[in-house]
């Protein structure tokens, strides 16, 4: 049946709480899919992945061998404090790893909830949170600042609460111009094809703002001062596990290679270098 989430209390102080229905959406269904598609993909993604080789490693084995890093480190924000400690949290466990799972401080019942234990697979599943589950939000009321100056501190980090900065612009030319002066957002939406392709950003989502989150096909994650590396699905696996490269040579070879070794010719060099070039090969040294 798979794991099933711990919900049955509030994941956040009712003072803070948000929609149940979001909570729904965001936080439980998503870290409940990232749960369930681990649990049938494990064994696919452990597996070596084979590589192309060339025509001096044609009588080898390569490939990709999938190893835990050993120990993780998680910290969680506040904002989706189920959704951002949970997908991380499976593809680091999936890949082998001990984990240390800091979630934000401002999300005390959260915290309670992750140090549960979880409930056994025999368990009933939960269709919908409990009276009371949502996410929790910002103390803070909605706030919209206009007329903002690029220099001011609000433009300086990431804003992970209600606050919406509104920086006038003359042209979409000057908005992508202020976008990539500056350091890399975490995701991008509206005037789809054009900020798409004259931009980065850590994902993108256009004409909306968070269905890209549902997809675990899909990788999550920032690039540059947003975070490096990305998560969801494989994705996350991939994250948390070390790709060792591996390549394995048949014994007994020794005088077939033996071309690398002096004296050293011309002619051994040119084929050497032949023999390494990368691209993909049916060929046999002879």
């Amino acid at each position: 049946m798979g794991l099933q989430l711990p919900v049955a209390h509030a994941l956040g102080p009712s003072s803070l709480a948000g929609s149940a229905f979001e909570a729904e959406v965001s936080e439980i269904s998503i870290s409940q899919n990232e749960i369930n598609l681990a649990l049938r993909n494990l064994r696919a993604w452990m597996k070596d992945e084979k590589v192309s080789k060339n025509l001096a490693t044609q009588l080898d084995s390569a490939f990709i061998r999938k190893e835990p890093f050993g120990l993780v480190l998680i910290l969680s924000p506040w904002n989706y404090p189920l959704n951002l400690s949970l997908g991380p949290l499976v593809g680091a466990l999936a890949a082998g790893n001990c984990v240390v799972l800091k979630p934000s401080e401002i999300s005390k019942s959260t915290e309670k909830v992750l140090a549960e234990r979880p409930r056994p697979p025999e368990a009933p599943p939960i269709r919908g949170p409990a009276p009371g589950v949502s996410r929790p939000l910002s103390r803070a009321a909605p706030t919209v600042l206009v007329d903002v100056q690029e220099t001011e501190p609000v433009m300086q980090e990431e804003i992970f609460g209600p606050i919406l900065p509104i920086v006038n612009v003359r042209s979409l030319g000057q908005a992508i111009d202020f976008i990539n002066r500056r350091e890399k957002p975490l995701a991008l939406s509206q005037v789809v094809k054009r900020v798409l392709a004259q931009t980065s950003s850590g994902g993108f989502c256009g004409n909306d703002g968070f269905m890209h989150l549902t997809l675990a096909s899909l990788p999550f994650g920032g690039v540059g001062s947003s975070g490096m590396g990305n998560y969801h699905g494989k994705f996350s696996f991939d994250t948390f596990s070390h790709h060792r490269a591996c390549l394995l040579r048949p014994p007994g070879l020794e005088k077939i290679y033996a071309i690398r070794y002096p004296p050293h010719t011309p002619r051994n060099l040119r084929v050497l270098l032949m023999a390494m070039e990368t691209r993909s090969c049916s060929c046999t040294l002879l």
